[in-house]
């Protein structure tokens, strides 16, 4: 039997004037090549998230109540510095949806209906579900310290217009270790060790490996039925049964390429029906190379793959905030050199 676990997205940030709030994606991770860790995540969205390539120096100061121009959580905010820098993919300017930072840990957000952060504790330090990914990237190095730093948090729920943040977290670092973090009935569960590989939307983690079981895929072949729509579930299943036939890759190159193929396999067209939240076409999709530090990002209307050297980029404290615009036809190849200076941190 087929042992991954992928995962679809939905991130709900949204400012005042906020958009509406679901979307379905997926992650799959690749640690066991003798190679590179790879990851791969695909964002689906109804319209632009208006993703910036965005380089985080270290020793930013944080506010883990601030949402745009709003304090969210008003009581005892988590407020911190940046211990690492990072490369992320941000939504709408507010919040990170994807991303890795200096030391080879890496952070995808999706969504999960079944969320549930359970009543808010002021006696622990508030931290709003849209830096949930952010906050660990800033401050471990490693899956476990990450698991760690979350214990001196309570993650809280934001709500635009009437939706909430429902999301779910998937991390791996460059030792290949990962762990997949969810909240429900109020408590925390955690799937922590280097076969969950796989995930995407609800249902739970749990009941996502339980129909994956449930599943005959010892004997692939071309005539193996496997479930093909753009459901959370049918996604999950594509992803592991192609994931456990990966060949040993040469070089890093294709082992890039293996889990950008199965991100792309496991893609949302454009105009395909996702349940009751209507269209949620694939907007981009991204890998990281945790072992060689490279970040490739490839937009779903766009022909060029493009990718950042982490060791090109300046995260010493007193550098700038450096930013790029993904949607430009002109961009193509390693294009850390593109970077412009943001006027300002974006949270």
């Amino acid at each position: 039997m087929v042992r991954y676990l992928l995962m679809s997205c939905v991130v709900v940030l949204a400012t005042a004037a906020a958009v509406p709030v679901a979307e379905s994606c997926s992650r799959i991770l690749w640690n066991d090549n003798g190679l590179a860790v790879v990851v791969a995540r695909t964002m689906d969205w109804p319209e632009s998230t208006e993703p910036i390539l965005t380089v985080f120096p270290r020793g930013l100061k944080r506010d883990g109540g601030r949402l745009g121009s709003v304090d969210v959580v008003e009581d005892n905010p988590m407020k911190w510095t940046s211990k690492y820098g990072s490369l992320a993919t941000t939504i709408y300017g507010i919040g990170t949806a994807d991303g890795v930072n200096e030391r080879g840990l890496s952070a995808h957000m999706l969504y999960l209906q079944a969320t549930n952060f359970g009543p808010r504790d002021a006696s622990k330090p508030g931290l709003h579900a849209g830096l949930w990914a952010q906050y660990l990237l800033d401050n471990a190095a490693t899956v476990t310290e990450a698991l760690e730093s979350l214990n001196a948090v309570q993650v809280v729920m934001i709500e635009a217009r009437g939706h909430k943040a429902s999301v779910h977290l998937a991390i791996e670092d460059a030792g290949g270790d990962s762990a997949v973090i969810e909240f429900v009935d109020g408590k925390r569960v955690v799937h922590h060790g280097r076969d969950y590989k796989i995930m995407t939307n609800d249902p739970t983690y749990e009941e996502q490996l339980a129909l994956l079981r449930k599943q005959d895929f010892s004997r692939p072949s071309s005539d193996t039925p496997l479930p093909g729509n753009v459901s959370a579930v049918d996604r999950f299943q594509r992803a592991a049964y192609f994931s456990a036939m990966l060949p040993r890759p040469k070089d890093d190159r294709e082992a890039v390429a293996a889990v950008l193929a199965i991100a792309r396999n496991v893609s949302v067209p454009f105009g395909a029906p996702y349940r009751k939240f209507g269209i949620y076409n694939t907007e981009y999709r991204t890998v990281i190379d945790l072992t060689n530090r490279r970040y490739f990002f490839e937009l779903a209307t766009s022909p060029n793959v493009i990718w950042m050297d982490l060791a090109k980029l300046n995260f010493a404290p007193d550098a700038p905030v450096m930013v790029l615009n993904p949607d430009d036809l002109s961009l193509s190849g390693e294009v850390s050199g593109r970077l412009a200076r943001a006027p300002k941190a974006p949270f």
